[in-house]
Formats: C-alpha cells, structure tokens, sequence
C-alpha cells in the first residue's frame, strides 16, 4: 500500500507556512548566559514548549512543556486570548509568549486561561491557583510576584502562588463588558503595535495600568451563518470618523492606592507606546487624533504629572516604531524620526544616522551603542533590494553586524547577540548566538523544508524603480511568454519583497501552476524612505498605479504575456485586487480578492484616518479609494473581468460586509463575479483543508478566467 505524498498547499497550512518546529521570541539574560525561546517539538506540531539554551555548554532543555502541565487536556482559549492573538496574527499553540523578570530567572505565561510559572535556571513548572481566566501574566523585575489580567482586573500573586489580590477593577456602576484594567484596546493591538495594557516599575513597587472604557465605541455583531443555534459575537468595533474607546494611564501602588497620569487627553486621545526602565522617569508616547502631531512625555509617577520632553508634526502621518521611545542608560531620549527626507535614528535631539539608511526598529540600547535594524535608504551606495540589517549605531559611526544578503534582526543583553537570519538559499530562519561577535552556539529550527525553492529575482521595475520580485516556473525553459500573476500586498506596514527563502512559496507554488509571478511593493509600502511611504496620503489608488507601472516596467525584461495577466490579493492585497479589476480593466483580466476592504469607511479609525483623514471631513478621498460607495460601484470602467471575492465570516478586523457589499454593487451593475464564503474562519486562514483548498480553487478560478484550462 502506498501513501499520496501531500500537496504542497495542504504542507503549507499544516506547517503553519513552515514555522512550527522554528525558534521563535527569544530572551537573553543580562549575564549572557541564557537564551530564553519558544519552539515546538515538530514541523507539524503547532504547541510551542518553553526552551532555555545554556550559551556556554551550547545545551538546551524544556522548561515548560504546555502538554506536560495540562495533563494531556485539549487547550481551550478564553474570548479575550482568542482576541489577543487575531490581532498578533498569532496562529500557534501552546505557550505562544511569555514574560519573565530581569534577571530571566522566572517565567510567567498562559495556558488555556491558567497562570503557570517557570524557573528557568532549575527547569520547573508549576500552575499557580488563581480566578481565571487569565491574560497576559508578567512577572516583576524583582521576580517575587506576578501581575495578570482577569474578568478585567489587574491581579498581583506571589510567586510561589500567595496573596493573590485584585489592584485595579472595573467599578461596580461600570458595564463588565466595557471596562477593563491592564488590556490593550483594539485599535492599539491591532494598528499601533502596543498589545498590553500594564507595565512594572524597575523597583517593582507599583505598575503602570490602562484603564480602557469601550462604552463610547459603537457596537458590531459577528455571526455564522453556517451555525444558526450560535449566538453572534457582540464586538466594540471604532469604524473610522467614530468614537474611540476611552483610555487613562493610572499609576497603582501594591495596596491599590491609584494615582491618574495627567496629559491633555482630548487633543491626545492615542496612547501609543509606554516605557518604565532604571534609565529614567516612565515614558509615554501620546498622539492626536490625526496623528499629525505627538508628545513624548515623562511621568512623575509620585503625583501623575508630566512635562513633555519632545514633540514631533508632520504634514502628512507620524510613524509608530518598535522599541522607541526608550531612555538610553545614560538618561537620552531615543526615537526614530523623519529629518532631512531620511528615517533616522535620533539619540537625545542628535540624529545618529542619515539617509543611507531607513531605521525601522530599535533592537536594544546599551551604554556603548544602540542596537537596530534597518534598510538601504535613498543615499545607499546600491538599493540592496528585499534586505534587511541589523547595526550598531553610536557617535562615532555605524557597524552591521549581519553581513549576508537577507532579513536580519537581533536579541542582545550581556554581551550576547541572538541574529536571527532569512536568506534566499536557504529555508526558514538560521539562528547563532554571537558573544564578541563570534559564533557561541546555535539554535536549530525543527521546521520542515518546504519541498520547494523559489526561483526568484529581486530587481526594480517601471521608471520609479518600484521594488519587485519576480519568479518564473521552477522547468521554465525560457521560450514562451507566460500569464502573469500580480501577487502583491501592495501598502502600508506590509513589505512583501524579501530577500528571504520563506517569503516567496507560495507566489512559487503558484509559478509552478504555469505563471510568471511578480510582486511588487510600491509606494506606501514601508523599508524605502518616508516620501515613499507618506505619498499615498489622501489617495491609496496610487498603489494600484505602481503595480501597473511595475508590470509594464519589467515587460522588457521577462516573457509577460500582457494579454493574460491577473491579480490575487488578502486584506490591503485583497483591495486592490478588486480596484485593479473594476479600474484598469485594460490591464488586469481577473482578480482574487481576499478579504477585501471594499469601503473605507467600515475600516478602524487609528489606520484609516492616517492615511485618508476624517471620512466626513473627506468624502470625495474615501469615495475615491474604494471599491463601492453608497450609490454602487466606484469609478468602474469597462470591460467586465472575472473577480472571485473570498471572505472569512468570522473575521472582526475586516468584516465580511466588504465582501457583501461589494457582491451587492456587482450584482446590480450587472458584473458576474464568484464569492466563496469561509464559515468559522476570521482575518486568517489557519484550517488546514480551507487553506489548502482555497489555494487550489484559486489557481482553478485563474486558470478558467484567463483561459487556461
């Protein structure tokens, strides 16, 4: 008897796209002699076990293993863990995060609403007996106790499971289901990259806790058509031009006495990023509600108040950076900022960098230098198309410390650096634990190999030279013109043109169906400069204009044939899809479009405002940028072409009413289109058969529109 080899799709999905068995969130202890990661025991075994690496014998060990602790039990998430790891994307199980102390001695996490912690120098778990279900545990810097989130209340328990007691919780005339304490909002976990809500002081005497009140945001309902007997899911959903939820910064002592930070919340109602370290006073980050302009405040965390230590405008957007604003340990302000038409690294109010590169994320900041990862900028010697690098940045200069062509970052603390390395030959992610910048030891990935290698080229295309990569058949023998498939995300915060192995597959997989695939990150997406990424302002149809431009521009170079050509897409991706079909007509012959925003108007206000203003301030911008508005179809031209709208029901970040809309105004405009509705599935598609099927209905869908079949 014989077994069918799996299809790639069905691999691609049961691997989730080849990242379980990968390293992953690693922590290095201050004395440089742990690393901390997650990693799951297979390439198909989706639970992730706690690590720790002994950096100096080059051994590691499970610390905490979730099918040990739970008993075997299937894991079972609370609602608001569900919700937590949509916004993160998070497709894992298992121990999916942790936190420890400062000297990564204890280990706090989560495993189906439970609290358990690990002694990571001993390789013990436990569970600590607490009300549940709990969210988001973090230990103290000191390691004696352990804040956590339940029933929305911040709760504190000793670490050997004593004194648990409630700090801060809702107020009885409150709504339970409105307030909380110590949670991230929606619109911060989900667009401002800040997914918790409380933080420790370094002395581990009091916490930093937002209050967040959802009872101004208006409500949505998500059902399942599919499961009639199902309650739908009442979600607070702050549509764009609508009422944000409500958040304060308290500071709470042990014994719950409360003292509320002080900024001027109604010209500043984001609270985007929050700092406590030794360096210094904490450190909020606050913008307006048209993040035009913000405020880096320090917190006297005695009284509440606070006095601003810089402010930054910008005519168009200002950007949200990971690991800034931070203080140095010498007492500087560090943040990453548009100056000159360069994204720069500033230490205090002295720019460290200049336009050869475009910082996108500080890493670790020493006494000696800051740690950070960037890409070329517009004065780079060569475009180092897809690449990304990890560099030390002080006064004296700059030195990478990556070197082989891909996309690099980095974990550092007591003179160890984790570099984490994806590159084009290879597959998946190598890791090496560097001390003094030599190799101490390695962390193996248990990933498996894709069983494809994309045959990619990385170049520019069209007179913008628009950052592309392009993959032709894996047996291409060069003679004849090929159908073109555009696979592009296409706009802000998703950068698809890589220099890494993994990051072209699928496109691969889709090649190898008998296209030549590009992809093609054209302004408004991030790694390039500001004036790229903030030239979408008040028009997002510009994005469909550079992949026009992108695929006329690469003709010359590649067998297109431009009489066949189609456009697949999710989300940003899955929008313009659609704008691609129903505006140029005369170049896109059909489109797959993937959880499509279809009107602007029903997306978050923190995203969409960015990027195209107040919708009732700017009807004529928000018209122009989607599929549909209240009379129909927006802008169509002619002729018709095949479009295959795909939508998850369940999906709470772009709800399936894009999708119903948008088949509505098809309809009455007379245009076939094909709509697959995916029960029980949100923004992501982590099913093994749906996302194994709804790769190959698509090649099916593209090959009968095109033709081909």
């Amino acid at each position: 008897m014989t077994t069918e080899p799996l299809s790639f799709p069905r691999r691609y999905a049961r691997t989730q796209r080849f990242t379980s068995g990968a390293p992953r969130a690693f922590t290095v202890s201050p004395d440089g002699s742990r690393v901390v990661f997650l990693r799951s025991g297979s390439g198909t075994d989706r639970a992730h076990q706690l690590w720790v690496l002994d950096v100096a014998q080059g051994a590691e060990r499970v610390a905490a293993d979730p099918a040990a602790l739970l008993g075997g039990a299937t894991e079972h998430l609370p609602p608001e863990e569900r919700a937590r790891r949509e916004r993160s994307r998070e497709g894992g199980a298992g121990i999916v995060g942790y936190a420890t102390d400062t000297a990564v001695e204890l280990a706090s996490f989560a495993l189906s609403g439970r609290l358990f912690t690990a002694e990571l120098r001993a390789g013990t778990a436990r569970e600590l007996r607490v009300p549940g279900p709990v969210i988001d545990p973090r230990p103290s810097p000191d390691g004696r106790l352990v804040a956590y989130v339940a029933g929305g209340a911040l709760r504190v328990v000793g670490a050997e499971g004593e004194d648990d007691r409630a700090l801060a919780e809702p107020e009885p005339a409150a709504d339970p289901a409105s307030v909380s304490y110590g949670l991230a909002e929606f619109i911060a976990a989900e667009e401002m990259g800040r997914s918790r809500g409380f933080w420790w002081s370094p002395e581990s005497d009091r916490l930093l806790v937002a209050r967040v009140d959802d009872t101004p945001v208006q409500r949505w309902w998500i059902s399942d058509p599919a499961r009639p007997e199902s309650d739908p899911q009442r979600v607070a959903y702050p549509v764009a031009g609508s009422a944000n939820a409500d958040v304060r910064l308290f500071v709470i002592a042990l014994d719950g006495v409360r003292t509320e930070v002080v900024w001027d919340r109604a010209r500043y109602p984001y609270l985007a990023h929050v700092h406590w370290s030794a360096a210094g006073a904490p450190l909020i980050l606050v913008q307006a509600r048209d993040q035009r302009s913000q405020l880096f405040l320090a917190v006297n965390p005695d009284t509440g108040t606070t006095r601003m230590v810089h402010a930054d405008e910008d005519p168009q957007w200002l950007d949200l950076f990971a690991g800034v604003p931070c203080w140095s340990p010498g007492g500087q302000l560090v943040r990453i900022a548009d100056e000159g038409g360069a994204r720069v690294l500033a230490f205090g109010e002295r720019p460290l960098t200049g336009p050869q590169l475009h910082v996108r994320a500080v890493l670790d900041v020493s006494d000696d230098d800051v740690l950070i990862v960037a890409s070329a900028g517009e004065a780079a010697a060569t475009p180092e198309t897809g690449e990304v690098h990890v560099y030390r940045v002080n006064e004296l200069g700059m030195e990478r410390v990556s070197h082989e062509p891909g996309v690099h970052s980095a974990v550092r603390a007591g003179g160890v650096t984790v570099l984490v390395s994806s590159v084009l030959d290879q597959p998946g992610a190598q890791v090496q634990v560097l001390r003094e910048g030599k190799r101490a030891a390695t962390v193996p990935s248990y990933a498996e190999h894709p069983g494809l290698s994309p045959r990619v080229t990385l170049t520019q295309g069209g007179a913008r030279k628009i950052p592309c990569a392009v993959l032709m058949p894996t047996d291409y023998d060069g003679d004849n013109p090929l159908p073109v498939l555009m696979d592009p995300y296409g706009g802000p915060h998703g950068p698809r043109v890589l220099a890494a192995h993994n990051a072209h597959l699928t496109s691969q997989w889709f090649a190898d169906q008998g296209f030549a695939v590009i992809v093609a990150d054209g302004r408004g997406t991030p790694g390039r400069s500001p004036a790229w990424e903030k030239a979408v302002r008040d028009d997002f149809t510009l994005s469909l204009d550079d992949q026009v431009d992108a695929l006329h521009g690469l003709a010359g170079t590649f067998p297109l044939d431009l009489s066949r050509v189609a456009i697949r897409g999710w989300s940003y991706g899955g929008w313009l899809a659609g704008l691609a079909v129903l505006r140029r007509p005369d170049v896109f012959h059909a489109g797959i479009a993937g959880a499509p925003v279809a009107d602007w108007r029903l997306y978050d206000t923190h995203y969409t405002e960015r990027y195209l203003g107040d919708p009732a301030a700017a009807p004529a911008t928000y018209a122009r940028s989607s599929l549909i508005t209240d009379d129909g179809l927006s802008a169509p031209a002619e002729p018709h072409r095949p479009l295959m709208i795909v939508h998850g029901l369940a999906d709470d970040n772009v709800v399936v009413a894009h999708a119903l809309r948008l088949s509505s105004a098809l309809l009455a405009a007379g245009r076939p289109h094909e709509v697959l509705p995916l029960s029980g599935v949100t923004h992501m598609t982590p099913q093994e058969q749906v996302a194994e099927n709804l790769l190959l209905l698509q090649v099916d869908f593209l090959k009968r529109s095109l033709g081909l079949a």
